[in-house]
């Protein structure tokens, strides 16, 4: 994946105080990124995240894991 590709992936997250607490969430939407994590934890794939949540899309699903994955860069630079 190119970097802005992955760019694009970021920007699919976002947080707003005013929504849902500021909890990031699915640009488009108020799913939470940590309801894919979790949803993908339990073992569902992408496409059964999608089918539960028709909002999302696959893309959606790989956006939340890029998300977790700055997180955690950012959890252990610091």
């Amino acid at each position: 994946m190119t970097d802005t590709a992955y760019n694009r992936l970021l920007k699919r997250v976002i947080s707003d105080p005013k929504v849902l607490g500021g909890q990031p969430r699915i640009r488009g939407t108020r799913i939470h990124v940590a309801v894919v994590l979790d949803s993908l934890a339990e073992g569902l794939t992408p496409a059964q995240i999608v089918d539960h949540f028709p909002p999302l899309t696959e893309e959606d699903v790989r956006a939340a894991v890029a998300y977790a994955a700055e997180l955690a860069r950012t959890v252990s630079a610091a």
